[in-house]
C-alpha cells in the first residue's frame, strides 16, 4: 500500500510513500530524451521528454514506479488490489501496458490537460511484462506544475479519469469513495474547538491538538488517505526549497508505515520502503529510504538529457549520521 501527495509552496511539488513487504531493488532513474522506449502494441518511444523517478530493472527495461519529467508533469502508480481491471486489444485504442503507462504519459505529456486528452485514446491493456513477473493492480495519480491532479483508474466498467481537489491518493475503496468519504470528518480543524456539546457545562479543553480528536492514525488505505489529506490542508512552512522539502517529508511521515505493525503474511511487513518529494518546476528527486533518513537529491538538469541511454543511482541503504563531536 502506498499514499502519494501533491503540494506547493513557492514551487511545486509531488511525493510519495512506497510502502511494501519486500523490495525489487529500487533505484533512481534519470531517462534522457533519446533513451528509446520499446512498446508492446505500439511503436517505440525513440523521441520523448526526459524525466527523473524511481525504478526497478528487468531485462534492462525501466519499469516505473514514480517520476517527474522535465516540464513538471509528475506520475505515480500505486497498488488497487481487488479493484483494478486491464482489458483485451482494442483496435480502435492505443494499447498500452500498465507497466508502460507511466513513461508513456509522461514522455508526451507536458500537463495534466494533455495528459486528459490522451487518456481518451488509450486502452491498458492485460498483457504481463513476462511469465515471471504478472501485472501489478494499480491506478495512478498524475498531477503537473499548475498543481492540477488526476486519478486514473481502470475498472470493469472502464476506465474513470477523476479531478483531485485534495492532491492526495492512496489505495482502496475507489477514489470516489474516498473523496466522499472526508465528508465524515469535516468538523475537524487545527484549531481549539468550542464547546458546542452543551455550552451550559464546563467542558474545558484538558489538551492541546483537540480539534484533531478523531483524525484516523491507523493504517488502512482509507485512513492514510484522510490523514495525508488533512495534514496537507493544514500545513504551513517557509517557501524555500530547503523548507519545502522538509516540510513534503514531514507529511509524508505523517503516514509512514514502520516495519512490524503491518504482518501481511507470516514473519512479513509492509513497511515504507522509501519515501520521495519532486520539486517538480526544477526537475529534482529528493529521497529517503527505511534504513537511511537522510535525504538525498537527484537533480535531471545535471545529467546529460540528449544522451540515449539511461543512468542508474542505487538507493542508500546505510544510515547516515552528522555526529556533533
Amino acid at each position: 500500500m502506498c499514499t502519494a501527495v501533491s503540494f506547493k509552496t513557492k514551487d511545486h511539488y509531488f511525493g510519495r510513500n512506497f510502502d511494501y513487504e519486500l523490495s525489487y531493488g529500487e533505484k533512481a532513474i534519470i531517462i534522457p530524451r533519446n533513451y528509446v522506449f520499446e512498446l508492446r502494441k505500439l511503436p517505440a518511444l525513440s523521441k520523448h521528454y526526459a524525466m527523473v523517478g524511481l525504478t526497478s530493472v528487468f531485462d534492462n527495461t525501466p519499469l516505473i514506479y514514480d517520476a517527474v519529467n522535465e516540464h513538471g508533469l509528475a506520475m505515480a502508480g500505486l497498488n488497487f488490489e481487488g479493484n483494478a481491471v486491464f482489458y483485451d486489444f482494442d483496435h480502435a485504442m492505443d494499447n498500452v501496458t500498465p507497466f508502460e503507462f507511466i513513461p508513456y504519459i509522461l514522455g508526451q505529456c507536458k500537463n495534466v490537460a494533455e495528459a486528459k486528452e490522451m487518456l481518451t485514446k488509450i486502452n491498458l491493456v492485460n498483457e504481463a511484462f513476462s511469465a515471471d513477473l504478472p501485472l501489478a493492480p494499480l491506478h495512478w495519480i498524475i498531477s503537473d506544475s499548475e498543481d492540477n491532479t488526476i486519478v486514473v483508474e481502470t475498472l470493469a466498467d472502464g476506465m474513470k479519469v477523476y479531478d483531485d481537489p485534495v492532491g492526495v491518493m492512496t489505495n482502496n475503496p475507489t477514489f470516489d469513495k474516498q473523496l466522499f468519504n472526508l465528508n465524515n470528518y469535516r468538523g475537524l480543524s487545527a484549531k481549539t474547538p468550542e464547546n458546542t456539546f452543551d455550552p451550559t457545562v464546563d467542558l474545558p479543553a484538558y489538551s492541546r491538538g483537540m480539534g484533531t480528536l478523531g483524525l484516523p492514525g491507523d493504517l488502512t488505505s482509507s485512513s492514510r488517505f484522510v490523514k495525508a489529506a488533512f495534514v496537507k490542508a493544514h500545513s504551513v512552512c517557509e517557501t524555500d526549497e530547503s523548507s519545502s522539502v522538509s516540510q513534503g517529508f514531514h507529511i509524508l511521515s505523517a503516514i509512514e508505515q514502520q516495519r512490524g505493525c503491518c504482518e501481511v503474511s507470516e514473519g512479513k511487513y509492509e513497511y515504507t520502503i522509501y519515501s520521495a518529494c519532486y520539486n517538480k518546476d526544477k526537475g529534482i528527486l529528493y529521497y529517503k529510504t527505511y534504513e537511511d533518513s537522510q535525504i538525498t537529491a537527484l537533480n535531471m538538469h545535471k545529467a546529460d538529457l540528449e544522451s540515449e541511454q539511461f543512468t542508474l543511482y542505487p538507493l542508500s541503504q546505510t544510515q547516515h549520521f552528522n555526529y556533533a563531536n
